[in-house]
């Protein structure tokens, strides 16, 4: 049986780091999709500590004067006084309380996943940076975490162009000397793409840039409506470009959430899976809960097909990359073979298979 994943939930008895406590508060705010204004303001707090001098935060704390830096209210101010001054922060003790897994089943799965292949960064439209990212993933346990901002087209989401792509490449390749040997029990961040599929099947990147990422998520995020003939058209042609890893949220339905609810598109299922089996693609079974795409007659269908199955949080903050448990619960549910789930598998096999050991 895989042994269980890390959590990173600190030990409550102080003393308690005050960065390491509001880290926490905003990562256990986010798994729940808690006030996105009042995680920002945690998270703003993180940075208006670290840019302090050795000394500064506790002097603060006690003189009552850690309001005076930009980035720190008074909610945040109680937290960092409270553990400066030896006490567990009642936010931070709540929180903890109703922790908890986000699914009651699913445990042996999410322990045999070791990685998540579709995260963002605030390069697009996630909310933490790259760094923030990374360190959260490895604390919950990953050795791989594949950075997935979106392609140029879709501008709502900041979309990275040709040239901001090849300097988000020069970060991930700095983040990766950072933090050392990945075989050494630490962490690989792979540079990757959430890929908009266009009207006609094309993949909105260039060839060359798509050849040199470790992993291509493949996305329909517009005319979700399209007339079924055609998005399967549309659909089967993306899986087919030899770039193509993984199929993203492929009915593009919503259920719950902020945003509404949004019906799936519609498709041929049988022909894009047979396209998925075919060409190796992993069908993504994306853990987001307002999502949970694709629905359960479909997993069927694509396990029937043959295909592979990719299991991935869809992170837009670091507290989210919890939601595999929501897709690991799905996979023990729907009865998928853990072998069939490309991020159970070691970093070297996975990128043999997306084509990634080379670049």
């Amino acid at each position: 049986m895989p042994s269980p994943r890390p959590s990173i939930r600190p030990p409550l008895e102080p003393p308690l780091d005050p960065v390491h406590a509001l880290r926490r508060i905003a990562f256990l705010m986010e798994r729940r999709l808690e006030d996105s204004y009042r995680i920002k303001a945690y998270r703003g707090a993180v940075a208006a500590l670290l840019s302090c001098a050795p000394g500064e935060v506790e002097e603060r704390a006690r003189a009552g004067t850690l309001k005076e830096l930009s980035g720190i209210g008074a909610k945040t101010a109680s937290v960092v006084t409270d553990c400066v001054e030896g006490r567990v922060p009642e936010t931070l003790a709540k929180l903890e309380e109703r922790a908890g897994p986000l699914a009651p089943g699913g445990g042996d799965v999410r322990a045999a996943l070791r990685g998540d292949l579709h995260t963002h960064s605030d390069w697009s439209d996630g909310g933490s940076p790259i760094e923030e990212m990374v360190m959260t993933a490895s604390e919950v346990g990953h050795e791989y975490v594949v950075l997935t901002d979106h392609s140029p087209r879709l501008t709502v989401a900041n979309g990275l162009s040709v040239a901001r792509l090849r300097r988000q490449k020069e970060v991930v390749a700095a983040v990766n000397e950072h933090l050392g040997d990945a075989t050494d029990g630490g962490i690989r961040l792979l540079h990757g793409i959430e890929v908009d599929i266009l009207d006609d099947g094309a993949l909105d990147q260039t060839d060359e840039m798509l050849a040199g990422l470790d992993v291509v998520v493949a996305s329909v995020h517009s005319k979700l409506k399209m007339e079924p003939r055609a998005m399967t058209r549309r659909m089967v042609a993306a899986v087919r470009h030899p770039e193509t890893n993984v199929l993203g949220h492929c009915t593009g339905r919503l259920i719950m959430g902020g945003r509404g609810t949004r019906p799936q598109s519609q498709f041929d299922a049988d022909a894009v899976f047979a396209a998925c089996a075919e060409e190796a693609v992993a069908v993504e079974i994306n853990s987001r809960p307002e999502r949970r795409d694709p629905p359960d007659e479909l997993i069927a269908k694509a396990l029937d097909a043959g295909c592979l199955f990719s299991v991935d949080s869809d992170a837009h903050a670091p507290g989210q990359l919890d939601f595999l448990t929501y897709g690991a619960e799905r996979v023990e549910e729907l009865g998928i073979p853990l072998d069939r789930v490309v991020n159970t598998w070691p970093l070297d096999r996975l990128l043999a298979w997306a084509g990634g050991a080379s670049r």
